[in-house]
């Protein structure tokens, strides 16, 4: 509220006020005493508002009570005490290096304790430690004493399920447990140059080998690896890759790739229906087109081209003759694929071609490999053989000056240029099959555009 005398005096200049106007109103014409009235009645409410406005609370006079408490100090004596009584351990990690042996390892990871070395060496399951490749994560808990508390690490067999190794003490003895990881799949988008080799370029570009690898076969049936990359190819690739306690573990499927060879594109998408019951997937084009087409234009991953499918003169006879196939020079054991599916017509030797195999298809065509060092275990006559099965490797068997294959594309027993042969690939997708795959095919698409370089040739698909 306002203080006494300050409300008095408001009080009194407004009441003035009024008087003033009522005397002017009376002796006024009409719309005067109007506008007076109106004046009169805004005096009367700024008096009635004057008399109940609070007012600004004077802090001073405000009572002052203060409050006060003790704090107990924290007894660190005790706190030493405690952690004193309690076991203190030490954890160590390292990676496996080539040539590590168990003691070199347990010594990096400050391990000295000759019964758990004595464990890990005798028990199956705990020296597979002993089995991890280079660049694998170790980790060790140890006491102050060096002694072995626990020990991790994790097992990759090649199967599709990774396991943790866990080896832990008991008393006075370890025991050795193998559980699932639990994995993170992260999804990586990586693009390189060709310069010199496609293995030079994805190193450079930090993509696995395994990835690698997988884009040769991706793309196969239409670039020749060995005779087909210019310098200035491009390729784009999208991968997964699975991770444990932020340590990457182990590489997964190429989901897409892109690669721009000579003026062409050619793209595949990974595709696997899910509403297939037979299970199992493939690579397509982006129009739903399958890439796996009929025979592989080589048999060799990765090699060169020393004769091709013409008149030469042949280096052991001397003579102008007709070369039926062509060879592929390779380093003796270099693997050797089948082309396409089929049944194996003939294991064995046969004059110049030395170790041959000869594998029937479909409508009269067949293919042979000639020259192997050895033939792949386990292959017979009317063996059933999918394509890409490795079926030989590479030799100088027969009429043969250096290491190579021999290989030929026959139809109807007349042998063809296998570099210019026009085969079928296998059917496209259709109907609701189509339509999922195209929904996984749009966000790849999207993947690529970010990935692609401004002015790269136009789109090939790689069905074509």
């Amino acid at each position: 509220m306002f203080p006494q005398d300050k409300f008095k005096r408001v009080t009194s200049r407004c009441i003035s006020a009024l008087h003033s106007c009522h005397h002017k109103i009376s002796g006024s014409s009409p719309k005067a005493r109007i506008v007076g009235a109106s004046a009169l009645f805004l005096a009367a409410f700024t008096i009635g508002a004057a008399g109940f406005a609070p007012a600004e609370p004077d802090m001073k006079d405000a009572p002052v009570n203060p409050i006060s408490k003790e704090l107990a100090l924290p007894d660190l004596q005790q706190q030493i005490s405690a952690l004193e009584e309690n076991a203190q351990y030490y954890v160590n990690e390292e990676k496996v290096r080539t040539g590590d042996t168990l003691a070199t390892l347990l010594n990096r990871l400050g391990v000295d304790d000759e019964d758990a070395a004595n464990f890990i060496k005798s028990d199956t399951l705990a020296r597979s430690v002993m089995q991890l490749r280079a660049g694998k994560r170790v980790v060790a808990q140890t006491d102050e004493n060096g002694e072995l508390v626990r020990l991790s690490a994790t097992l990759d067999d090649g199967s599709d399920t990774l396991r943790n190794l866990v080896i832990s003490r008991e008393g006075d003895h370890f025991k050795a447990d193998a559980v699932p990881a639990t994995l993170e799949r992260r999804v990586e988008m990586r693009s390189g140059i060709i310069f010199s080799s496609l293995f030079a370029a994805t190193d450079t570009a930090q993509i696995p080998d395994a990835v690698a690898l997988q884009l040769v076969d991706m793309f196969a049936t239409n670039i020749n690896f060995a005779a087909d990359l210019r310098r200035g190819d491009r390729f784009n690739v999208v991968y997964e890759t699975f991770w444990q306690n932020g340590e990457p573990v182990r590489t997964g499927r190429v989901l897409a790739g892109e690669f721009d060879n000579a003026g062409n594109r050619y793209q595949a998408v990974w595709f696997n229906d899910p509403g297939n019951k037979g299970g199992g997937g493939g690579y397509y084009a982006f129009d739903g087109k399958s890439l796996k087409k009929a025979f592989l234009k080589s048999p060799l991953a990765f090699t060169r081209i020393s004769s091709g499918f013409s008149m030469r003169l042949h280096p052991i006879l001397g003579k102008w003759k007709q070369h039926t196939g062509v060879d592929f020079a390779a380093p003796t054991g270099t693997p050797i694929h089948a082309a396409a599916d089929g049944v194996v017509d003939f294991v064995g030797q046969q004059n110049g071609y030395g170790n041959i195999v000869v594998i029937k298809h479909w409508s009269g065509y067949s293919t042979a490999y000639g020259h192997m060092s050895r033939f792949a275990a386990g292959i017979k006559k009317g063996m059933k053989i999918s394509q890409s099965d490795v079926i030989g490797y590479v030799g100088m068997t027969g009429w043969a000056t250096g290491p190579h294959l021999h290989y030929e594309f026959r139809v109807n027993n007349q042998p063809r240029n296998p570099l210019s042969v026009d085969v079928p690939n296998n059917q496209a997708l259709t109907g609701p099959q189509l339509k999922n795959f195209r929904t996984v095919a749009a966000e790849m698409q999207h993947r690529m555009a970010m990935l692609r370089v401004p002015g790269a040739p136009d789109v090939k698909l790689a069905s074509k």
